[in-house]
């Protein structure tokens, strides 16, 4: 077929580059009437299977559009293109082309007149939010400029309004690992790729500059040194802590190259890493990972071991179980990470939000805790894991033996053990270099702490007064932080004042006391916690080794709104919005700079600030923070003037509303938050007062003293603002919130010094459970978190970026004309004229290409056609090729099978021909063996009845032989006659005595016979129990038993001949009559003789077997007894059976021997008698065939 004949039916794709060639079908289109195997190669490896469809039009579609094209492109990444997908399907390119939005009719929209009917067809596809606020995918089955029908996954149809529906992204898109990639930035479009994501583990998500971790509730597969190795070659590109924390790395030592160069250290060389979110979102995880990557990378100088073993101090004295979180952090932290010049750690240093933290134990975690929840680990460490010696030491107890414990009725965890994980920390102070000696020193002071709360109060007057009993907790309180009993007592019982020049001393109630009590331990943990961080920076000091390249971590509390938020929410959320502003300023700045770089118009762009929030908190003299001190330093202002107050004064602010009661809402950049104003005074206040402070300043414990010696030097800081004016210590004493306050405002100074990098942490259930993603609780915290924020700032700007060399070599070939040989810039702004794309939804910079919010996804449209186009095309002409390929295959394969057939069938018919002539030859030697068989038969059935006859003629005939032998001797004829008459009437009458004596014996035998059956019926009663070889006996005994009566049987025959052979002799022959007359009775002794000895004989035989029959039954009865248990014996009776066997078949074969030697001992006297006697020669003829 010539290239002239195929052109015509590609008319209608017009914008196809001139050099375009269809996969594999370069030389199919000549040789496609050919039909041989020679192509059958080509042809099969350009025909796509299963997967490789969508590869294989990328490949040949665009000219070199190779695998350089998925690299650059926009969508790169996990995103799945048209050509990534494993298959694609008119319905999925449908979906695909009609959810982007279309462009206006033009001259260049008309030459796509092929491609009508697949826009015709195409299904937009929208987010529509259910009543109980989740979103749902619906396709658009109907749509009018006021109403929409929709179809749900479900199947249910519903009408709605069109201007609520949100439009979704094209499938392609599904599960990009940058949300900026998103055609369409929108709230449902953001939760459903998270969504999508984290159904297949995978839980960090790009937006912009920040990582999403969606915290999994369980162990994924992305973790360890093979992770570490691959992010540190860059051989991974996906979304991770450890290539946040990887950037953070290579911008410090780009930095510092910087340094080098310029001889100055510019702020960018310190970095930081801004991990937030709410309780239970992984955050302290999170950053144990980013400091195992830079302990990894930075790590062989040592102190990276020391870094990673403050988390376990760390999390047992600053983290507690809640209801949401068995592992909270209830304090911030930043750890800041230096490293020297060779890139390795060379030291570190820990700040918290230490009043924050005392906040916390104020409100309900050392001296109070909720039901369900747990105070501080350490406790419960301290409590399961100590040794006997310590436990003796502090008086230790059980934990739900504790006031301060036992009011949550929680002691545990499940899947944690409290005693190891005391070990745990024991080792990580070791390595942090704190003596034992301040070990046991820390310990006591927990001790000292859960004491305090078992001490009680007694009232000693009608005004409610109280004093401490002094019982075993004042005793051991006392002991454990070293100080007297009596002094303690006083101390929690009374308070001093001093009124002008005098110092009074008044009493304190029953809620005053406990205030006190519960102020001094919450301040001596506080103070311990603060210590420990002391020295921990200690062993972590970098001293001399500084060199000002670090990296921070910052583990901080995430924006919180709950159904009741109290002062720890104020105080949280305010801290939040000075973060969120400093992230929004970053974004803007590197936005900003991405702008200019590209000498783009960033002007039009809009950026809110949220300064207008912090102003609301920190304006002075009419902000929240300076009304709530002014308001605290009155003796009598209460919640209650404390929120009238702020309704006075703010409710001209917009971001400010009051509302009934005690509560106020502050409209936050995260949404509007209520807080409740019951007990704000109370927590701002610092309730520990300067006698429990002088307590401690005289304790013999240092870490009492030093803790005394902290609150003083905090007291002295000079104050801004209207003060308690009672005097005193106290009247110094700056507010919590002022404290926060500044400590903020350290780290924000902080903060701005360094380059930050933000990971927002995010919990997808509150059931702790993998697996489930409940998006109304996924939106609040993007929302509070900044996520939102941040797709609006790049929704508002131009978010879709694209090189110009990577936007000519996606969209080139979709040009009219040939413009490959021009430059990137110019083909690019060719691709936007031609498709009419609004100058003011892109720019054009010096390098990349800037679009709106959606428009890439015109071209993607457009792209995603013609690819669809060019499958028909390739598809058709594939299948025309393989069917004839096929056609030609089929044809050989019948040939083939024809020759194969034809030969197989011939080897069976001569197997079976052989077969064949082998069964003949058996055929014929049996028959042969059959007809020999059946001759020998008939010739000895012949011969014995000629034998028979023969006989018979000669018994009937021997009364004439006589006179046939005396034929020649006619003398003595009368004589002979004579004799033989005789001799014959003599014969018939021993014939009849021998038949008198054979039936005598044969009575005989039947008696024997008769005594042998009831030796076989005692002995078949043995058989029964002894089974198997019972049954041999048996058959044995009636062997010896035939064979005993054939011998009577015999020597009976014998002596009825004898005796009648004697008795013929006798008189017929008178010669040997003389011969043996004169020894008659010799004779006749001889012939007794015999026939005695062998009765004898056989009656002994007899007497044998029946003993020998008596013995064996009785032993083989003895023997089944004593196996039963019948009877009991020391021997074996199975070992003893086997021996009685063995002895039984020698007495067989000596007495079978025996019977035999006695048979043939009477045949032979048998045999001696009848020699002596002349027999005629007939008559021993006659006996030998009797025989």
């Amino acid at each position: 077929m010539s290239r002239s004949r195929v052109q015509p039916s590609f008319q209608s794709i017009r914008s196809l580059p001139g050099d375009f060639r269809f996969a594999g079908t370069s030389d199919h289109l000549e040789k496609s009437d050919v039909g041989n195997s020679g192509n059958t190669d080509v042809m099969s490896s350009s025909i796509p299977e299963n997967g490789e469809l969508g590869d294989a039009v990328v490949e040949d579609t665009v000219g070199n559009m190779d695998h350089q094209v998925i690299e650059d492109s926009p969508y790169c990444g996990n995103a799945l293109l048209v050509e990534d997908r494993p298959s694609i399907g008119d319905e999925e390119l449908d979906s695909v082309a009609s959810q982007l939005p279309s462009i206006s009719t033009s001259r260049s929209e008309r030459r796509w007149g092929d491609t009508t009917p697949y826009a015709a067809k195409k299904k937009l596809q929208s987010w529509i939010q259910l009543p109980n606020g989740d979103w749902v995918l619906g396709k658009n089955l109907s749509t009018s400029s006021s109403e929409s029908i929709i179809s749900l996954p479900d199947g249910k149809v519903l009408n709605v309004k069109t201007e609520s529906l949100i439009p979704a992204n094209p499938d392609i898109l599904d599960g990009v690992d940058d949300l900026m990639q998103l055609s369409y930035l929108n709230e449902p479009s953001v939760l459903y790729n998270l969504q999508y994501r984290y159904n297949q583990d995978m839980i960090y998500t790009k937006a912009g500059p920040i990582l999403v971790a969606i915290n999994p509730f369980k162990k994924v597969p992305l973790y360890g040194n093979g992770y570490i190795e691959a992010y540190k070659r860059k051989s991974v590109e996906s979304p991770h802590v450890y290539a946040i924390t990887d950037t953070a790395i290579r911008e410090m030592r780009r930095a510092s190259e910087i340094l080098i160069l310029v001889l100055f250290l510019p702020d960018e060389v310190n970095q930081s890493i801004i991990i937030s979110g709410e309780s239970g979102a992984g955050k302290t995880e999170t950053a144990k990972i980013a400091m195992q990557y830079l302990a990894a990378l930075g790590g062989g100088s040592g102190i990276e071991y020391e870094i990673l073993k403050t988390n376990p101090i760390l999390e047992a004295f600053g983290n507690a179980k809640t209801l949401r979180n068995d592992n909270s952090s209830r304090f911030g932290k930043l750890i800041e990470i230096h490293f020297s010049e060779t890139g390795k750690i060379s030291g570190a240093n820990i700040q918290t939000c230490d009043h924050l933290f005392i906040l916390l134990n104020q409100q309900s975690r050392v001296v109070q805790c909720t039901e369900g929840e747990r105070s501080y680990h350490i406790f419960y460490q301290l409590c399961a894991g100590a040794p006997s010696a310590l436990r003796e030491k502090l008086n230790l107890k059980s934990a739900d033996e504790y006031n301060y414990l036992m009011q949550s009725n929680c002691y545990s965890i499940s899947g944690v053990n409290d005693a190891e994980q005391f070990r745990i920390v024991v080792e990580a102070l070791d390595v942090v270099h704190i003596s034992k000696e301040d070990q046991h020193s820390v310990f006591a002071m927990l001790a000292a702490v859960l004491w305090l709360g078992d001490i009680s109060f007694s009232v000693i007057d009608n005004e409610n007064h109280v004093e401490a009993v002094t019982d075993e907790g004042l005793l051991n309180v006392a002991n454990l932080i070293g100080c007297d009993a009596g002094e303690l007592k006083l101390a929690l019982s009374t308070r001093k004042m001093r009124v002008g020049n005098e110092n009074i001393v008044q009493k304190l109630t029953l809620s005053q006391a406990i205030d006190t009590r519960d102020a001094l331990a919450k301040s001596i943990y506080a103070c311990l916690f603060e210590w420990l961080v002391e020295q921990i920076n200690k062993s972590l000091a970098v001293g001399k080794r500084r060199t000002g390249r670090s990296i921070s971590i910052l583990d901080i509390y995430g924006f919180e709104s709950f159904d009741r938020n109290s002062f720890e929410q104020f105080c949280i959320n305010y801290a939040n919005e000075r973060l969120q502003q400093h992230f929004n300023r970053h974004l803007f700045k590197l936005e900003q700079e991405e702008y200019i770089q590209d000498g783009i118009d960033w002007a039009k762009v809009d950026f809110e600030d949220n300064q207008d929030c912090l102003s609301l908190f920190e304006k002075k003299p009419l902000g929240l923070l300076s009304l709530l001190d002014e308001e605290s330093t009155f003796p009598n202002g209460t919640d209650l003037t404390f929120a009238n107050k702020l309704k006075q004064h703010l409710n001209s602010n917009s971001y400010f509303r009051g509302e009934r009661g005690k509560a106020f809402s502050v409209c936050h950049y995260a949404g509007e938050v209520t807080y409740d104003t019951t007990g704000f005074l109370e927590k701002n206040r610092d309730l520990l007062h300067l006698d429990s402070i002088q307590l401690l300043s005289s304790c013999s414990c240092h870490l009492p003293q030093i803790f005394a010696s902290s609150m003083l030097t905090q007291s002295e800081k000079p104050v801004v603002g209207p003060l308690y004016k009672l005097g005193g210590a106290d009247s110094q004493k700056l507010s919590v919130a002022t404290k926060f306050k500044g400590q903020l405002f350290q780290l924000m100074q902080r903060l701005e010094s360094t380059t930050p990098h933000f990971i927002r942490c995010i919990k997808p259930n509150n059931l702790q459970s993998p697996g489930l993603y409940e998006q109304t609780l996924v939106l609040q915290q993007l929302r509070c978190c900044g996520v939102l924020e941040v797709v609006r700032i790049s929704r508002s700007g131009f978010p879709t970026r694209m090189s110009h060399q990577k936007f000519a070599r996606r969209y080139g070939f979709l040009l009219l004309e040939n413009v490959t040989s021009q430059d990137p810039l110019s083909v690019s702004v060719a691709i936007l004229h031609q498709f009419n794309i609004l100058p003011e939804m892109y720019q054009v910079g010096y390098t990349k290409l800037f679009f709106r919010t959606g428009q890439i996804g015109v071209l993607e449209d457009t792209r995603n056609r013609t690819l669809h186009g060019i499958l028909r095309v390739q598809s058709c002409f594939r299948g025309h090729q393989a069917r004839c390929y096929l056609k030609e295959l089929r044809r050989g394969i019948s040939i083939l099978q024809s020759f194969v057939r034809s030969e197989k069938t011939r080897k069976e018919y001569a197997v079976l021909l052989q077969r064949h002539r082998a069964a003949i030859v058996i055929q014929k030697q049996m028959k042969a063996r059959i007809s020999r068989k059946k001759l020998k038969n008939l010739c000895d059935a012949s011969i014995l009845i000629q034998s028979v006859i023969r006989g018979w003629l000669v018994r009937r005939c021997s009364g004439d032989i006589g006179l046939l032998k005396s034929g020649d001797i006619k003398a003595n004829e009368s004589d002979e006659v004579l004799v033989k008459s005789s001799f014959l009437a003599e014969l018939q009458r021993r014939v009849l005595k021998a038949e008198a004596a054979l039936r005598e014996k044969e009575e005989e035998n039947d008696i024997l016979h008769q005594r042998l059956q009831q030796y076989e019926s005692r002995w078949s009663e043995y058989e029964l129990k002894m089974k198997s070889m019972e049954e041999v006996w048996q058959k044995q005994m009636r062997s010896l038993q035939s064979s005993l009566s054939i011998a009577k049987k015999s020597l009976a025959i014998d002596d009825s001949e004898r005796n009648s052979d004697a008795s013929v002799n006798a008189s017929d022959d008178r010669d040997y009559s003389s011969d043996i007359g004169s020894n008659p009775r010799s004779v006749e002794s001889n012939g007794l003789r015999p026939m005695s000895a062998g009765l004898s004989v056989i009656s002994r035989l007899a007497e044998e077997f029946e003993q020998r029959s008596q013995v064996f039954g009785d032993d083989a009865k003895f023997l089944v007894e004593v196996k039963t248990g019948q009877v009991e014996a020391s021997l074996n009776p199975d070992r003893e059976l086997r021996r009685l066997k063995q002895m039984f078949e020698a007495w067989k074969k000596d007495y079978g021997a025996r019977l035999r030697e006695t048979k043939v001992v009477l045949h032979k006297l048998g045999n001696e008698d009848g020699s002596t006697v002349k027999r005629k020669w007939w008559g021993r003829r006659n006996s030998s065939r009797i025989n």
